[in-house]
């Protein structure tokens, strides 16, 4: 694996999935080897889903309330299992220079917890940076409505929030997805947004920016935006950077 060779000495990066999205972003991000230099962290409340995860941390929260099954798609329910096991949570974030907090909004665990679990890491220091998805439209008004208020919860616990629209992934793909290939495109989409930004920390490029760059960007940056662009050919670069601009991924325009 190349990366920075002065990255485990100066910048400690963790990537938290939270709840059963989150689990299965890490899963896609460990098995795809897609995401180097960072330490992968699952927590859930679920300890069947815990139990399958490959990521090399794994904290259960919540037992006592919920006895080790999901949270029923409850949010409140989310947030007091996190709340429950707070200082677990405390010593799994420690010395961390940088969190993401990865989580599909709109269920329980996610969508409760991750506000909690994003305070703890700002609270010590780290910059944190959420990167989650709000539901595709199939999943109903409900859900979508649990998403829009943890969204705004997380968005007061983070320095930067990159919130990715599933239905809007459907615009980006020629093909008729089934459910499980949309939920992994939505995995993939989250994955490549935390390498994008880890990235430029950890791997050696021909222009080298290091975390001290990116928390100065990022740091108390509220909202953030990713556009995803990709061409061929002589004029590729403007093409790529165009395209992204006109994303679909992209709720406001650039």
């Amino acid at each position: 694996m190349l990366v920075k060779p002065e990255v485990e000495n100066f910048a400690r990066i963790k990537v938290v999935g939270v709840g059963g999205g989150g689990s299965n972003t890490i899963a896609t991000m460990v098995e795809d080897e897609r995401v180097q230099g960072v330490d992968f962290i699952v927590i859930n409340t679920d300890a069947q889903d815990l139990a399958v995860s490959p990521a090399e941390t794994k904290v259960q929260i919540g037992t006592k309330l919920t006895n080790g099954l999901g949270s029923g798609g409850d949010p409140s329910v989310g947030r007091k299992s996190a709340e429950e096991d707070i200082e677990l949570i405390h010593e799994h974030l420690s010395r961390s220079d940088m969190v993401f907090i990865t989580a599909g909004m709109g269920g329980g665990t996610g969508t409760g917890a991750a506000p909690v679990i994003a305070d703890i890491a700002k609270q010590q220091g780290a910059l944190t940076i959420g990167v989650v998805t709000k539901p595709f439209h199939f999943e109903g008004t409900k859900r979508m409505m649990n998403a829009e208020e943890g969204i705004m919860n997380l968005k007061d616990n983070v320095d930067a929030l990159i919130v990715i629209p599933n239905q809007r992934l459907l615009e980006i793909s020629d093909e008729n997805l089934s459910l499980p290939q949309a939920l992994k495109l939505a995995d993939s989409v989250l994955a490549d947004s935390v390498r994008g930004i880890s990235d430029i920390i950890v791997m050696p490029g021909l222009i080298n920016r290091d975390f001290a760059d990116v928390r100065t960007i990022m740091r108390d940056a509220g909202s953030a935006i990713m556009g995803i662009g990709r061409a061929t050919g002589e004029d590729r670069a403007s093409e790529a950077a165009r395209h992204a601009i006109e994303s679909p991924l992209l709720e406001t325009r650039i």
